[in-house]
């Protein structure tokens, strides 16, 4: 599986942005899509995550700025509306088959998101 993001960039407080990964290798049927974000000197913390039937949950920072979904079995999108300075970070994407295990969890190459006036 290969998963390919796009859509990062710069962008003042209160903007907005879309971020779009594709996957290449998923069935699409029964994996789950995600967002992850790391900021400097933080851990690698997730955002949203779509189930394979479209559910979206959302960490409470994000709740009702962001909006996740799928589309096409392959493709996740994140809707980011009232940015913020702090949700400046390399956002990563991710399938995974509903497990923590690495050997099924697959991630894309990131894409910078700066919030900066």
């Amino acid at each position: 599986v290969q998963l390919q993001a796009f859509g990062g960039g710069l962008v003042q407080p209160g903007g907005s942005l879309r971020l779009s990964c594709v996957a290449s290798g998923g069935d699409g049927r029964s994996d789950r899509m995600a967002w992850y974000r790391q900021a400097p000197g933080s851990q690698r913390e997730l955002v949203a995550q779509v189930t394979h039937q479209g559910i979206a949950e959302y960490r409470a920072s994000v709740q009702g700025r962001f909006f996740a979904s799928r589309a096409y079995g392959n493709t996740i999108y994140l809707q980011m509306a009232n940015l913020k300075p702090e949700d400046t970070a390399v956002y990563y994407c991710n399938l995974n088959y509903y497990t923590d295990d690495p050997n099924y969890n697959y991630w894309g190459q990131g894409t910078l998101v700066t919030v900066s006036s």
